[in-house]
C-alpha cells in the first residue's frame, strides 16, 4: 500500500454533537494528540513517503496552540497541509482574520464545514466570516456539505468529502440517528464498498491513539506500535479479515463471512457495514477500535 496523504484526528472532541458525525465527535468525547506523539507520527509520515497532511477531528481549533506548531513543523518538514474546521471561532470576520493570520503561507487548504447539521443554515455565518477572512489573507479554502437524508439529488463521494453537497453515509452517528429518515435497499443489494478505496487509499486517518484507520473504525495497525512504513508493506487487502470481505462482495459479503443476523433492508452499503461491524467487534477487538468510533464515549 502506497500512500500520499493523512490525516490527523487531532481530537475526538468537537463544540457540536452532529448527526451525520462518522467519529461520534461532541464535546463528551476523549482523545487528544499531544504535540510529541504528533511528532512522532510526522517523522513516520515523512519516512513512508506521503507529501499531503490534513489536520481534522472533531474539531481541531479546540485545541489551536498545537494546531498552530504542528502545522508550521509540518510546512517546515516540506508536507502539503490543510484542515477541516465548523468555523465555530468566526464570529465575525476580524476577529477570524486573527485566528487565521498564522497560518498564511502554512495551508494549501482551508475545508470549512457548514451544513444543517452544524448551524441553523446551509451557510453560517460562521462560515462566511471565514471564508471572507481566509480570502483577504490569501488562503484557499472551499466548502464541505453533507446533505440532509432525504435529498434524492446529492452526490455520492469516494474517499475524502468533496467540495460542495455529498450526500449521507449512514455511518458512525448518522447509522444510529438519520438512517430510519432514509429509504431503504435490501441488504444483500450492498455487493461493493462505493465511498473507499480499500485495496489503495491514497490517503488513511490516525488517530490520537494512533490508530490508522483505512475506514472510519477499521485499524490496520497502530502507529505507536508499529510503523506506518511497516503498516503499509504488511497490508494485505485479500487477507484482512474485515477488507478481503468487503473488496470480495462488500458489505453482504461481510455478513455472509461471519454469518451474522441481519435486517432485511439498509439506508446504503455504510449502515449495512456499520451494523456488521459493530456486531463483529467482539470478535476483532484489535481491528473494529476504538470505542470512540462506535459511539463509546
Amino acid at each position: 500500500m502506497k500512500l500520499s496523504g493523512l490525516h490527523f484526528l487531532l481530537t475526538y472532541q468537537c463544540t457540536l454533537e452532529c448527526d451525520h458525525c462518522f467519529v461520534w465527535g461532541s464535546p463528551f468525547q476523549s482523545g487528544v494528540f499531544t504535540l510529541e506523539r504528533i511528532r512522532h507520527v510526522l517523522r513516520q509520515a515523512e519516512d513512508a513517503g506521503i507529501h499531503s497532511i490534513y489536520f481534522e477531528g472533531g474539531e481541531p481549533f479546540l485545541y489551536y496552540a498545537t494546531l498552530l506548531a504542528v502545522i508550521r513543523e509540518a510546512a517546515d518538514m516540506g508536507f502539503e497541509a490543510g484542515v477541516v474546521t465548523n468555523c465555530y471561532w468566526a464570529t465575525d470576520v476580524y476577529d477570524a482574520i486573527e485566528w487565521l493570520k498564522p497560518l498564511v503561507g502554512l495551508v494549501s487548504d482551508l475545508s470549512i464545514s457548514s451544513d444543517l447539521y452544524h448551524f441553523s443554515e446551509e451557510v453560517s455565518q460562521q462560515s462566511k466570516n471565514a471564508n471572507m477572512a481566509a480570502e483577504q489573507l490569501g488562503i484557499p479554502t472551499g466548502v464541505i456539505s453533507v446533505a440532509q437524508p432525504k435529498a434524492t439529488d446529492a452526490a455520492c463521494s469516494t474517499g475524502q468529502l468533496p467540495e460542495g453537497e455529498s450526500a449521507v453515509m449512514y455511518r458512525g452517528r448518522a447509522a444510529v440517528k438519520l438512517a430510519a429518515q432514509a429509504a431503504k435497499q435490501s441488504w444483500d443489494r450492498f455487493a461493493d464498498c462505493p465511498h473507499e478505496h480499500l485495496r489503495e487509499p491514497g490517503r488513511v486517518h490516525v488517530d490520537p491513539f494512533g490508530e490508522i484507520h483505512i475506514c472510519q473504525g477499521i485499524s490496520l495497525g497502530n502507529v505507536f506500535h508499529t510503523s506506518l512504513h511497516e503498516i503499509c508493506e504488511a497490508y494485505n487487502p485479500d487477507a484482512h479479515p474485515i477488507t478481503g470481505p468487503l473488496l470480495a462482495g462488500g458489505p453482504a459479503e461481510l455478513v455472509r463471512r461471519y454469518e451474522l443476523p441481519h435486517e432485511e433492508a439498509y439506508a446504503d452499503a455504510c449502515h449495512l457495514c456499520y451494523a456488521a461491524r459493530q456486531a463483529l467487534r467482539g470478535q476483532f477487538p484489535d481491528i473494529l477500535k476504538p470505542d470512540q468510533m462506535y459511539g463509546v464515549i
